[in-house]
């Protein structure tokens, strides 16, 4: 049918192809292009691809070739389309004289597919019933009854194996794969087969290169020796070695070449990281002011994998200084044992307040957060300070505590330099019976942050934040265990630490309890570089009777930098309830999470 059809536009071809010498005055090159009507989609790719005339594309020809490549067009058309079940194809058309050269027009008619008729995969158990290999048979394509794909076919197939190997089947191949197709009735029979051979089990594990003693790496394996191997355990250990910061180099494979009566060993191959990372930088931020920090950190500091970091930052109106030593205890929990000293020193608007403390803990892989439970020991003391930043004698503190802690921490983020899908969830609560301490009291805080692209140019922004306190002596609670609003990341509009209860003197000495809540939107113009609006509202307070709604709101500009994102928002208070009007700039260089 495709010669008959081609034959019959033979000569209305040849009279284009002499018109449109003529018309040139003679044999010279010109530009063939191919329009295809009938089919779409991938349908229509192949097609295309399957002609001759694509490989022309953008290329000079003769009147001659432009004959040829056309006179085989059709039967090539209805080859590439075969391998997509439809073994009927036909396609005819004409070569067009246009303004750009010649134009191959051809219309396909896919005719009546071919439709798998028998369907037959056998797969021993209790290899089918490995949940990998369960997947990849509920969705082999094609099916009894679905068009033949040789494509999809070969894809299913390559998944089936992978799954098999991935399960632990490493000896599996398909013993038959037949492909039966009967053109006149337009029926496929499909027939799979696995020989897959015994579930191999973990042998040794082989750790080269590694800088730490014997044995100490044996803790981060998650199976053991004996256990059935499973490719996603290989990939798990990869990432918990990576994770540990230890090693430049983490490659972790199955040696196949020694696998013998079922048993197969595993060889890590590592390569140390440098020993020591030294950090600087410098960085502004509307709450805290300019600064400087810088960190220097010992990835190990002994054969058993101990690790020490120390970090300082010196800014306008913060300086802090902290010392964490860590002892990491790899295993099913990703256990480890820290403890940090820390000094902090803080000049806001609002306090003076210098501080030293002691934290003991051991952090946690725990239902899917991490969680850290420690104890705390805090001790300084503190200045109240009046609107115009002046000390008040009357106004000085100092306290004592020790106090367990709880956090529970929780993030994701599918890019951490810029998140289009991710959230962060912190949870912490923390309390002192009064023992050896200053006065008792009770908290409990949780922090949220929810971003979600829209297309490629906007985000949507929500925050929130919850927290109460029940005290014995307020007084004696020091100003970082209150709870104050107002700045870039509470309600922007005011400005740092401004919002909360106020004493009989009018000054602001923070809440026992506080309530937050953001909506952010903000659309890119460029890849790097984008505009926000923004609305902040909530209060810090002492008691829900007292509580008075805040809002900010306001507009910002946003940049993609090389060093993080960097976040310019002007934002003004909202019918306050004392009246505070103006404009507050808050600038801000950080991650989203």
């Amino acid at each position: 049918m495709l010669r008959r059809t081609h034959r019959d536009g033979a000569s209305s071809t040849w009279a284009v192809v002499l018109a449109w010498l003529l018309g040139t005055g003679c044999a010279h090159a010109t530009t063939l292009g191919l329009q295809l009507d009938g089919v779409e989609g991938p349908l229509k790719d192949a097609a295309a691809a399957g002609s001759g005339i694509a490989q022309y594309a953008g290329r000079d020809v003769s009147a001659a070739q432009a004959k040829r490549l056309f006179d085989r067009a059709p039967a090539q058309i209805a080859s590439a389309l075969e391998p997509y079940g439809y073994y009927h194809a036909t396609a005819d058309g004409e070569l067009k004289q246009t303004a750009d050269g010649l134009t191959a027009v051809l219309h396909v008619t896919l005719g009546e597919p071919t439709v798998i008729e028998t369907f037959e995969l056998t797969l021993p158990d209790p290899a089918r019933d490995e949940k990998a290999v369960r997947k990849a048979l509920a969705t082999f394509s094609p099916k009894k009854g679905e068009r033949l794909d040789d494509a999809a076919y070969e894809k299913s197939k390559a998944a089936v194996q992978a799954a098999l190997l991935a399960s632990g089947y490493l000896d599996a191949k398909p013993v038959v794969h037949e492909i039966s197709v009967s053109r006149t009735d337009n029926r496929a029979t499909l027939k799979l087969a696995w020989d897959v051979g015994p579930r191999y089990r973990y042998g040794a594990t082989a750790f080269k290169g590694s800088q730490f003693d014997a044995g100490f790496l044996d803790r981060y394996l998650p199976w053991h020796e004996g256990d059935f191997y499973a490719q996603d355990q290989l990939l798990q250990l990869q990432q918990k070695l990576v994770d540990a910061d230890y090693f430049a180099v983490v490659e972790v494979a199955p040696d196949v070449a020694h696998a013998a009566n079922g048993v197969v060993p595993i060889e890590v191959t590592l390569g140390p990281a440098k020993r020591t990372v030294y950090t600087a930088g410098v960085f502004i931020d509307t709450d805290i002011g300019f600064g400087v920090k810088g960190a220097i950190t010992r990835r190990w500091i002994n054969a058993r994998g101990h690790k020490l970091k120390l970090e300082t930052q010196v800014a306008q109106r913060l300086k802090s200084a902290t010392a964490t030593y860590t002892i990491p205890l790899p295993g099913a929990n990703n256990r480890s044992y820290n403890v940090g000293v820390s000094y902090l020193d803080e000049n806001t608007k609002t306090t003076l307040s210098h501080t030293e403390s002691v934290v003991v803990n051991e952090a946690r892989d725990w239902l899917g957060f991490q969680r850290t439970l420690g104890l705390h020991a805090l001790t300084g003391d503190f200045t109240i300070l009046d609107p115009n930043g002046n000390k008040l004698l009357d106004e000085r503190g100092n306290t004592t505590l020790l106090y367990p802690e709880l956090v529970l921490t929780k993030k994701k983020a599918d890019d951490p330099l810029f998140v289009r899908d991710g959230y962060s969830l912190v949870l912490a609560a923390r309390a002192s019976p009064g023992l050896l301490s200053a006065t008792r009291f009770e908290q409990v805080r949780a922090d949220a942050k929810w971003i979600k692209g829209i297309g490629k140019r906007q985000r949507v922004i929500l925050r929130a934040s919850l927290g109460a306190t029940t005290v014995g002596d307020f007084d004696k609670l020091p100003p970082e265990l209150r709870f104050f609003a107002g700045g870039d990341r509470t309600i922007r509009g005011y400005a740092f630490q401004t919002i909360g209860p106020v004493n009989d003197k009018g000054l602001v000495v923070g809440g026992r309890d506080i309530a937050l809540g953001s909506a952010e939107y903000e659309y890119y113009f460029t890849r790097n570089w984008g505009i926000a609006t923004f609305v902040d509202a909530g209060d810090a307070f002492s008691g829900f009777g007292t509580f008075r709604t805040r809002i900010g709101t306001g507009v910002g500009l946003r940049w993609r930098s090389p060093v993080g994102m960097v976040r310019a928002d002007l934002g003004t208070p909202v019918h306050d309830p004392d009246g505070k009007t103006g404009i507050q700039l808050h600038l801000v260089i950080g991650p989203d999470l």
